[in-house]
């Protein structure tokens, strides 16, 4: 009969049921809404799924749970993956950036932001590539040292404003979106600087509060970071699993630079 066969269109199909993938992001998803409702949090936290040196098949199990956000540490890996999997993912990069591989972060079309700039040097350089490719705008997160640690990146606290000047003023294809840290392990202090050189952007050059964002949050310790004001937490190993870096075919300059941009 017709109702049967209405039926049978609309029993869910085996293939249907969620990967391990889409679990794991649907749990974490979970954790932020608690987090948030449990603390009357009134801004967005947008979840960056990292699949640094996962192969792409194992993204693509996260863009069909229905997640879009994901984030690379490498060059090589953003650039294979970005053509391979679909054009309405939001990538956004997360590892050090030299600047003779600017030009091929700036022609990746579907590049949301790149979170790792911390000098004056690079936000020129991807300005003027932005420029020659003819890319109206590129979106991008001023990186910020908040550690001591010597393996860690990013402009010093109170060298912040002059590189969020110079972007502003010089830059015009580059839009900033706010700071990002990849803060010490356990150190809650780090999330507090972080917001404090927002804080000081904000007050010096008028910038609306609501609209810069803070990207700051691991796996070890997202839920500490949304309750110091992180609008977006970098997960990886708890959504893709261990990493294999014996995987993973990195240039020599890259391997050198792992430690500074763990999720």
């Amino acid at each position: 009969s017709q109702f049967c066969y209405f039926l049978l269109l609309f029993q869910p199909s085996v293939n249907m049921s969620l990967s391990a993938i889409g679990s794991a992001i649907q749990k974490i998803e979970a954790n932020i809404a608690g987090v948030v409702s449990t603390h009357g949090i009134t801004r967005q936290v947008q979840l960056v799924a990292v699949g640094k040196t996962k192969p792409a098949e194992m993204v693509q199990q996260g863009y069909d749970y229905g997640h879009r956000h994901f984030g690379e540490n490498y060059v090589e890996e953003i650039v294979s993956k970005s053509a391979e999997l679909p054009d309405d993912i939001k990538w956004h990069f997360i590892g050090h950036l030299q600047s003779n591989k600017c030009k091929k972060m700036v022609s990746i079309p579907n590049l949301y932001v790149i979170e790792t700039v911390d000098t004056v040097k690079l936000a020129d350089k991807l300005n003027n590539e932005c420029e020659k490719l003819n890319r109206d705008i590129l979106n991008i997160m001023i990186q910020v040292k908040t550690s001591v640690e010597n393996t860690k990146s990013g402009v010093l606290p109170e060298d912040c404003p002059d590189l969020y000047a110079h972007i502003t003023t010089n830059c015009t294809r580059l839009k900033c979106l706010g700071l990002m840290t990849i803060g010490e392990v356990g150190n809650v202090e780090c999330f507090k600087i972080l917001k404090n050189v927002g804080k000081n952007l904000g007050e010096k050059f008028g910038i609306d509060p609501e609209e810069f964002e803070y990207s700051m949050g691991m796996s070890g310790d997202y839920e500490q970071a949304i309750l110091e004001g992180s609008t977006q937490i970098r997960v990886g190993t708890q959504i893709f699993g261990a990493r294999d870096y014996t995987l993973k075919k990195n240039t020599e300059e890259e391997t050198k630079k792992e430690e500074e941009s763990k999720s």
